[in-house]
């Protein structure tokens, strides 16, 4: 997608009203079902269990303010655990790290004695 058509969507995002937010993705949806020349791409399990709440929330016409601020705590929750996630990748990264040394020093490769004339070999 052309990038200043995507920040010019932004803006005139911006200028809307939350219930008219609503109303705008609506018919995103339609146009991307009827239109859609390519599958959309892949939400994160998170990003399914958020967009699945917010359409329950708006099928039972709960009040749009109280659909945003559910969101904004969905939000929070995500990039929460986006950091747990980093962290916990961070130690692993570093665990191996530091196995990798340890797992070189004890894999010594066989010294093997020369054998004597017509005998086998002798580790």
């Amino acid at each position: 997608m052309n990038e200043f058509v995507l920040k010019r969507i932004e803006r005139k995002l911006a200028s809307l009203p939350e219930e008219r937010i609503y109303q705008v993705l609506d018919y995103v949806e339609f146009l991307e079902a009827r239109y859609a020349t390519r599958p959309e791409g892949a939400a994160t399990p998170l990003q399914k269990l958020a967009e699945k709440v917010e359409d329950t929330l708006r099928a039972g016409r709960v009040p749009v303010n109280a659909i945003k601020t559910t969101m904004d705590a969905m939000s929070a929750a995500g990039r929460l655990m986006s950091g747990l996630a980093a962290a916990g990748r961070a130690v692993v990264d570093e665990v191996a790290a530091a196995a990798a040394p340890q797992a070189r020093t004890e894999a010594k490769p066989e010294t093997r004695t020369p054998p004597p004339e017509g005998g086998p070999p002798t580790a």
